[in-house]
């Protein structure tokens, strides 16, 4: 019997680190097959604090190779079995052609057949264009990778496959509250608005992960991602409650599970799948 399969789907670089780092790696060291589709390279970020229009950034080429081998540095060290880059365009990522972008990622469904997926929630974490097309496209892509009458184009026909549990990230206040004391006010200014998220509340939140044994992983894996070192020193110099909001336990939304339910808060992505898949 094959061990269960996770697989993130997410929009940037560092993204799998900062965001599912410490799950990913606890799930890693316990024998689960772990797998990233990441969908940008990052290009369009900020290199070592510099913006684009800086004579000191590398260029949006140049940065996508750096982001691009920070990510496989960071996929090794979180113990991920296999990533993937669906190579679409940074900050466009809401522009992209949504069969295209669908379709890609039904194809990486299909072929891993992952148990359980994750992705962000329907707010991006804090509004974030791409953090949101991510989440839009990716839940899209799991109704349609077990509907047999959706074809890939180009492709040979792969058998649908039915994800057992879809989850988004949720962060609740105290994550939320160590997030804001690292970064200031996160805030993403869209078409001249600022887009203030909120922290979830916590009734809303069905699974709390604890992972404190794995966050020093998680913490190696966002040293990776040297080119956005400079967004992330505050991290470093965080108070012990910011950290262990941060680090210790990570909160996510159960979306659908065709296995378990109730209002029982999980402990365990793969409640309902662990005792059969073994």
């Amino acid at each position: 019997m094959r061990a269960p399969r996770l697989l993130a789907v997410l929009a940037h670089p560092d993204d799998e680190s900062l965001g599912v780092g410490g799950t990913l790696a606890k799930y890693a060291a316990e024998g689960i097959d772990t797998y990233l589709v990441t969908a940008t390279r990052g290009e369009g970020g900020h290199f070592r604090g510099y913006p684009p229009d800086d004579h000191r950034h590398p260029g949006a080429a140049a940065l996508a190779a750096i982001r691009e081998k920070e990510l496989r540095a960071a996929a090794t060290v979180l113990g991920i079995r296999e990533l993937s880059l669906l190579d679409y365009r940074d900050r466009l990522l809401d522009a992209t052609d949504p069969h295209d972008i669908i379709g890609a990622i039904v194809g990486h469904l299909r072929r891993v057949r992952p148990d359980v997926v994750v992705t962000f929630g329907p707010d991006g974490g804090y509004g974030h264009p791409d953090h949101i097309a991510i989440s839009q496209f990716t839940t899209a892509a799991v109704i349609a990778a077990a509907d047999p009458g959706t074809a890939l184009r180009g492709t040979d026909p792969m058998a649908p496959h039915s994800v057992a549990k879809l989850y988004y990230m949720a962060w609740p206040e105290p994550t939320w509250t160590a997030y804001q004391e690292a970064f200031h006010t996160l805030v993403s200014t869209v078409d001249g608005v600022a887009r203030q998220a909120v922290p979830w509340p916590d009734w809303a939140i069905t699974t709390v992960v604890d992972t404190a044994t794995h966050w020093s992983t998680a913490w190696e894996a966002i040293a990776c991602h040297e080119s956005q070192v400079a967004a992330y020193q505050r991290l470093m110099h965080l108070p012990p409650e910011h950290h262990a909001a941060l680090w210790e336990r990570q909160s996510f939304y159960r979306v659908f599970s065709r296995v378990n339910g109730g209002r029982a808060r999980e402990t365990d992505l793969f409640a309902g799948i662990r005792a059969d898949a073994f």
